[in-house]
């Protein structure tokens, strides 16, 4: 990992930060502009706020919380979208990510409708294992009932020591009594490449999630090897939906796809003096060609090995315009377990590309979550001379849109049909309902699993029953779909979510359309090694 004298380099996902809204009102307090940037009278100011408040304020106040949740995020916000306060439990849990591993059972969990749901247990993980589904709803954890307590209050139950016993109690929809198990705590990966396979008998496919994990590369390296890339014809390398993490991270993956001594990536800021990644061992000479795919969820880490590939033309970029994170972040710890994530560089791809996208008046939820489309600032050039743009994200090589939702998907998504609402978790992840309802009368379920017409036949009484308003022309025109997306909750909750993953791949056509960009990347990354050759024996001439 990259240390410094200040902490942690990383260049963050898309980090939340919590804004102060309104302000104060009194007759003998007002916030006034000082003469200067003075950070003594500043400090002063604040700390005579804050003892009024403390003594004065209508009713108790909870200094830590104040200031952890209000005065030190506020002040953070006005810098930029991504600089961001921990407090010593969110600390926690990042190291905890950054690790890539906890003890406990090794599920996921989230509210609703105040109980706690399993929404997937891990692949391979002691829940997984011991036959816990998504879906069942968490009753009680040992002698402890679980009505009442939150999300975090249940996890923290389910967490312990490696190799302690814990008794799970769930209901399960279909099942009269509650099913109790008994599950070990294990040591649980947080894997950063979730998933990879074959999906072609001579193509990988590998997807990473994050850079937030410490193993990431390591992971990499192990599917490539599993896969015996340098025998395929073609990689695709997923990195839609990653928000990226830990810069060295990005570059340990950069140094494994590149050739030895290419840049992958640069930095600096006004206290930060440049700093410039090459690959220290490179490829070995592997020529697999690659697409990369992307997605306005691919950020930050994700970013710059996208960027360090189409550069070097390394890759075939496919997909739509990334997210546009171009900051790194410097880790501190501070006092009392507390941490401070602080922009302090700007990272720029080999070409000399800022990728950040303008966030300078506008709110953070619009920068999150409806980001508008700027203007390129300034061309570039990849190795091989093909033009590329700086600042607002990376620009996909060839744009293949998402496949957008009509209006009685878009009904059955929002009312939780195929999956609950869970408010925590991304809308994509979970069981559905009837998922729930259908297993609930205890079918067989094989691995030649297909939605027959008894099972869309009951699909269509649970809408009836969840007063879902349909007709039979809605059935008919999204039939596809809708058997896809039943497939893939069912194969989910019965088999994991490498199951899941295969039947979404089965319906991905973004990927689809990147199976047949393979010979397009090939054509392109050797273009790029003729012209690089020619130009090393051009310089040879020229030193002799």
């Amino acid at each position: 990992m990259a240390r410094g004298i200040k902490g942690i380099l990383v260049l963050g996902g898309i980090i939340g930060v919590a804004a102060i809204l309104g302000g104060f009102y009194g007759p003998s307090v007002r916030a006034t502009a000082t003469s200067g940037d003075s950070m003594e009278q500043s400090v002063q100011t604040f700390t005579q706020v804050l003892a009024i408040v403390n003594h004065d304020y209508a009713k108790p106040v909870k200094v830590n919380g104040a200031v952890y949740n209000g005065a030190i995020p506020g002040m953070l916000e006005v810098l930029d979208p991504h600089s961001t306060f921990f407090t010593r439990k969110a600390f926690d849990l990042m190291r905890q990510d950054q690790n890539g591993r906890y003890f406990g059972v090794g599920m996921q969990i989230g509210p609703e409708s105040g109980r706690t749901v399993v929404i997937s247990p891990f692949p391979g993980s002691p829940a997984a294992k011991a036959g816990i589904r998504p879906g069942d709803v968490v009753v009680k954890v040992d002698d402890k009932p679980c009505k009442g307590l939150t999300t975090n209050q249940v996890a923290n139950l389910l967490m312990g020591p490696r190799n302690t016993i814990v008794q799970i109690t769930v209901a399960r929809e279909g099942w009269d009594k509650p099913l109790e198990f008994t599950v070990t705590r294990a040591e649980i990966p947080h894997p950063a490449v979730d998933y990879y396979t074959m999906i072609r008998p001579d193509i990988g496919y590998i997807h990473i999630s994050t850079f937030e994990n410490e193993e990431t590369a390591d992971e990499l390296r192990q599917a490539m090897k599993a896969l015996d890339a340098p025998k395929l014809k073609g990689l695709i390398l997923d990195l839609r939906g990653n928000p990226g993490g830990l810069l060295n991270q990005a570059v340990q993956v950069g140094d494994m796809l590149l050739s030895k001594g290419q840049l992958i990536v640069s930095h600096h800021g006004r206290s930060s003096p440049e700093r410039r990644y090459y690959a220290v061992h490179g490829n070995g000479g592997d020529q697999v060609p690659i697409v990369v795919l992307i997605n306005g969820g691919t950020a930050s880490a994700s970013e710059i090995v996208t960027g360090a590939l189409q550069d070097h033309d390394r890759a075939l970029v496919a997909g739509t315009t990334s997210f546009g994170k171009g900051l790194v972040q410097t880790v501190t710890p501070l006092s009392y377990g507390t941490g401070l994530a602080l922009t302090t560089a700007r990272y720029y791809t080999p070409s000399g590309r800022l990728i950040q996208r303008p966030y300078a008046h506008i709110s953070y939820w619009q920068y999150r979550f409806d980001p508008q489309p700027a203007p390129k600032a300034k061309a570039y050039l990849t190795d091989g001379g093909r033009t590329v743009y700086g600042g607002g994200g990376i620009t996909p090589d060839v744009v293949i849109p998402k496949t957008k939702r009509d209006v009685f998907q878009n009904t059955l998504i929002q009312d939780g049909v195929f999956f609950p609402r869970f408010p925590d978790v991304p809308l994509e992840i979970g069981v559905g309902d009837f998922t729930r309802y259908y297993l609930g009368k205890r079918p067989t379920i094989t691995r030649d699993f297909t939605v027959d017409q008894n099972v869309l036949n009951q699909f269509e009484q649970f809408l009836t029953r969840q007063h879902v308003a349909y007709t039979q022309q809605d059935i008919q025109q999204n039939l596809d779909w809708i058997k896809w997306k039943i497939k893939r909750e069912i194969f989910t909750s019965v088999f994991g979510q490498n199951a899941g993953y295969q039947v979404d791949l089965d319906h991905d056509a973004q990927l689809d359309k990147a199976l047949t960009l393979i010979p397009q990347a090939k054509a392109l990354y050797a273009h790029v090694r003729q012209i690089l050759a020619e130009r090393a024996a051009n310089q040879a001439a020229v030193d002799r």
